[in-house]
């Protein structure tokens, strides 16, 4: 029986060791060289059964190298004083005897020689245990054994599985120690010296004694080794099976514990627990466990093989960080994933509620529910995973908190921080840089706007726009000084008593207060009426006049000259702080020099306009065949005159000619062009030629000014009597065509290159156009600008003219042909129709608000139809009887239209033309007479020669027929037709009620 024992407890030891190994290989990989060392050694000395376990290293050449103790586990280091250095020659010294002999050595601990029986000896480590040997193993190297490893056992000599076991820990931790280049001499920084690994298990196993386990998921068979029964407190004899690990786990725990256990069985993935252990000794302990499985041919678990560590020391760390977390000053809680609230400290409780009440309930039932956004940002900081911060305003003591919320894997966790005083002073300083900011700004503003301001007008509506909102002032008063006296230039709440108290008083010696800014040139500031009556008695009235509480009196300097004041005014009294008083002081500087640069603009612009104005027209003639309407813009940027113009110009036979054009450019070279050409239309047009030689012969004056001189002209001729409308363009924009109904057309816009750069023959267009159509003649600059190009500005011309309102303003007054008495009466209904329609256009395409770079000239006309009533011709016979049958014709005809005051006037220049013709041309002859607002006579032949007026002498009998059609004439002249020529007389008609 002994000996069956003997052969189990042998199988048994066998058993074990191989179980020790396997464990030794699965874990050692996940060590530091010292860790391997430390655990092979634990091993080591719990499979032999000894005391301690001592790993010894060779230092020095070989044959006198020392042996150094570098690792000992199971006895204290006091204990092992005599065994921490070991000469390799010592014989009986069973660690320096392995390297030597490079074997397994088995020798008594005793220093000199072996103990006999029954005595104690002096041991070369102090003083062991009576019996006490050494089994030793080498470590080899490279070129021979460098170290060894050694336990201290009992009497009783080791078994060969022992033995065998001791051995093969020797060779696994050479091989461990070969693989990290860890073999070698007492270099600088050797293997003993390494720290522990990072990891919880290299930092436990440093840390405590650790257990390794074995659970047959099959049969349920559960096996620990020494150290972990240890760790349990489970007695060596104990039930091996899994009831008996259940049985020392705590019940609180034991839920969390199988489900770990059952996750691992179910994803075959690795197992992890932290729990507590009840001892069968009644003491109660924190472990953690780790294991792996192994799986059968068809991927089954068969076994699990974990590790187990004592955690109860780091545990009790947790907890006392959880103390301090619970009494630090922040505020800090944590929240599950079902936003349940798991922890919350001392400052916490008093912002979201005591513990025992709010523990397990929602967080957001709570104050924190009332936050605004609070809930999205936690959710969102949950579901990023990454740390988020902001600040919030806690409603229960209404104080600003940071909160930092950081996202764990169970919940969220939030730290509160009291940042209510640091805003505070953010808000002051945040408030300071944004009054610098504001008047940083606002002179920014004022001198972008007084850079674009122009006129003295913008200056001052600029400095109202933009100095009186900021400061809270109702008024400003801007005065400048010229020819020693100070004019109001600008004024903005003051009433008209007011400025007519100041306006024009002299320099320095009207208003005191005037007359010291203007001295001292510093500004006067004037919070109230009390101290105005004091500083200035005799202007004690004023502050009632103007009805004002408070002033800023600043000088305006220029160039080192004062050249005037500006006053800021209150409706109530006010008292400007220091930084209003100096940013007033700074912007009057530039108001001052905006103005001086504005009236400069002013007086130049004023004299180009009178300039411009003395080119164009005065007036417009009034003529029978149409009503006209213009407007001209000079362009709103720039003082240089342009060279738009426009002209209405009478012909014979009540026919008229209109004419518009724009010479490039601005200056007074392109201004003295446009007299130019006006000039020329003027005498063009009275040589009666027809418009494409009128714009040939201005093409050549155009090319004799230079290379660089273009114009656009546009030249039409209408005649009443045939409606009749010949017109010719050169590089002008296209008319627009009114008919009586209110449709609008628009001619080919493509039109002949402009004068200067044209090659005559010029295209001439004919139009019949209907009594009462309109003709709607303009400039590019009504219809092109930077942001708008010239065919969708005459796009929207067309739709202005087509809208309600503009049909309305285009429609013809009844009965408008010529040649009813008392007509005066409808064109003016029609002229005052035209203007408003002009104001229409203008006010659509050129808003008062756009500045515009370019001149716009713009000419409405109102065709008028002849009636057919009011002409009346006949064609004569050769030879003289043409005369007295001419004298019949015009006096029955006049008769008929009640003109008898002009039958005898009319009878001798017909008979004269007729005469001239009879003696000087050829036929056929014809004699024609017009009605309109004045009587025209016109006789054609087919002679191309023109009349000339002849200086006949007192003995000459003829040559006097032309001075007698001159002086009974209003105005002659002649023309030339298809057929030949035509020469043509008007009388004045004097109508009722005018003179003759």
């Amino acid at each position: 029986m002994v000996e069956r024992l003997g052969t189990d407890m042998a199988e048994r030891s066998h058993s074990w060791g191989d179980e020790r190994l396997s464990l030794l290989s699965a874990v050692g990989t996940a060590l530091t060289d010292r860790e391997v060392m430390r655990h092979a050694l634990d091993q080591a000395v719990s499979e032999l059964g000894g005391l301690a376990g001592l790993v010894h290293w060779s230092c020095g050449p070989a044959g006198s190298r020392t042996l150094r103790l570098v690792l000992a586990s199971g006895l204290p280091l006091p204990a092992l004083t005599g065994w921490e250095e070991i000469r390799e020659d010592e014989a009986p010294n069973a660690p320096a005897r392995a390297v030597r002999d490079a074997r397994f050595v088995w020798l008594p601990a005793a220093s000199d020689a072996s103990p006999g029986p029954g005595e104690t000896g002096r041991t070369s480590s102090g003083t062991l245990p009576p019996g006490t040997t050494v089994a030793a193993v080498p470590l080899s190297g490279p070129g021979g054994p460098v170290g060894a490893l050694s336990v201290l056992t009992g009497p009783r000599e080791p078994t060969p599985e022992q033995t065998g076991f001791l051995e093969a820990v020797g060779r696994w931790a050479e091989r461990r120690l070969s693989r990290s280049t860890a073999i070698g001499g007492c270099d600088e920084h050797p293997w003993w010296q390494q720290r522990p690994g990072g990891s919880v298990v290299q930092q436990s196993l440093e840390a405590v004694k650790a257990g390794s386990w074995e659970w047959g998921i099959r049969g349920g068979e559960m096996r620990w080794d020494r150290a972990g029964l240890a760790l349990l407190g489970i007695p060596r004899g104990y039930e091996r099976r899994i009831e008996s690990w259940i049985n020392l786990i705590h019940p609180e725990d034991m839920p969390r514990v199988m489900a770990a256990t059952e996750k691992s069985l179910r994803e075959r993935s690795c197992y992890e627990a932290e729990y507590r252990v009840r001892r069968p000794d009644g003491t109660t302990g924190w472990v953690q466990s780790r294991a792996h499985l192994e799986l059968d041919e068809g991927g089954e678990p068969v076994r699990m093989i974990g590790k187990i560590w004592d955690t109860t020391e780091s545990r009790m760390a947790r907890e006392s960080v959880g103390q301090a977390l619970r009494y630090m000053s922040d505020a800090f809680f944590a929240v599950n994933r079902d936003w349940r609230i798991t922890f919350l400290n001392v400052e916490a409780e008093r912002l979201i509620g005591a513990a025992g009440e709010v523990l397990g309930r929602p967080l957001w039932e709570g104050p924190a529910g009332m936050v605004p956004e609070l809930e999205d940002r936690c959710r969102r900081a949950a579901a990023d995973g990454r740390p988020t911060g902001f600040d919030i305003r806690w409603p229960t003591d209404d104080r600003w908190y940071h909160i930092r919320l950081v996202s764990v894997p169970d919940g969220l966790t939030a730290y509160l921080t009291d940042v209510t005083e640091r805003r505070t002073q953010a808000a002051r300083r945040v408030a300071a840089e944004r009054i610098g900011a504001e008047q940083t700004a606002r002179i920014s503003e004022l001198s972008n706007a007084l850079a674009d301001a122009v006129t003295t007008k913008d200056v001052v509506r600029v400095v109202a726009a933009h100095v009186l909102p900021p400061f809270g002032a109702s008024g400003l008063l801007i005065l400048w000084l010229e020819g020693g006296r100070l004019n109001v230039v600008g004024s903005v709440g003051y009433s008209r008593a007011f400025i007519s108290l100041v306006d024009g008083v002299p320099a320095f010696g009207g208003y005191r207060l005037l007359n010291e800014v203007l001295g001292s040139r510093r500004p006067c500031f004037i919070s109230s009426i009390e101290e105005y009556q004091r500083l200035f008695p005799d202007l004690a009235g004023n502050p009632a006049i103007a009805r004002k509480n408070a002033w800023a009196v600043l000088p305006l300097i220029a160039s080192g000259n004062a050249i005037g004041t500006c006053t800021v005014s209150f409706d109530e009294p006010h008292d400007l702080s220091a930084d209003e008083r100096t940013l007033l002081t700074a912007l009057s500087g530039m108001v001052a020099q905006a103005l001086a640069r504005a009236r400069l603009y002013d007086t130049e612009h004023a004299r180009a306009q009178a300039l411009q104005r003395g080119l164009l027209p005065r007036a417009l003639p009034s003529l029978a065949a149409l009503t006209p309407a213009v407007r001209y813009l000079p362009a709103s940027s720039g003082t240089d005159i342009g060279g738009d113009w426009y002209d209405v110009i009478p012909l014979s036979a009540e026919r008229v000619a209109l004419v518009i054009g724009d010479v490039m450019g601005h200056g007074l070279a392109e201004a003295a062009t446009m007299g130019r050409l006006r000039t020329a239309v003027h005498t063009l047009a009275n040589l009666e030629l027809p418009p494409e030689e009128v714009l040939a012969h201005l093409n050549e004056v155009v090319c004799d000014l230079g290379d660089d001189s273009f114009a656009t002209c546009l030249y039409a001729q209408y005649d009443p009597v045939t409606g009749l409308c010949s017109l010719a363009r050169a590089g002008h924009p296209p008319p627009l065509i009114v008919d009586p109904e209110g449709g609008v057309e628009c001619l080919d816009p493509t039109p002949d290159p402009p004068l200067g750069a044209a090659e005559p023959p010029f295209s001439t267009v004919d139009l019949r156009l209907p009594d009462g159509s309109l003709l709607v003649l303009y400039t590019d600059g009504l219809v092109e600008s930077a942001a708008r190009d010239i065919d969708t500005g005459i796009a929207e011309c067309t739709q202005v003219l087509t809208s309600d309102y503009g049909r309305l303003l285009t429609c013809p007054p009844r009965r408008s042909r010529i040649g009813v008495r008392g007509t005066g009466g409808r064109q003016a209904v029609d002229h005052d129709r035209l203007d408003r329609l002009c104001d229409l256009l203008v006010g659509a395409m050129l808003p008062a608000q756009r500045l515009t770079a370019d001149d716009t000239a713009l000419l409405i006309a109102r065709l008028h139809g002849l009636a057919s009533g009011n002409i009346a011709g006949w064609p004569l016979p050769e030879g003289p009887v043409a005369a007295g049958l001419a004298r019949t014709r015009v006096r029955e005809q006049l008769r008929a239209w009640g003109l008898e005051e002009l039958v005898a006037t009319t009878e001798v220049l017909a008979s004269e033309l007729v005469a001239n013709v009879v003696r000087h041309a050829r036929g056929p002859t014809r004699l024609r007479l017009i009605r309109g607002r004045s009587l025209i006579c016109e006789v054609s032949d087919a002679d191309a020669a023109a009349p000339r007026i002849r200086r006949a002498t007192e003995l000459d009998e003829g040559g006097r027929g032309l001075q007698v059609v001159s002086a009974l004439s209003q105005r002659w002249g002649t023309r030339y037709t298809d057929e030949g020529k035509c020469v043509w007389t008007e009388q004045p008609i004097a109508w009722a009620g005018t003179p003759r």
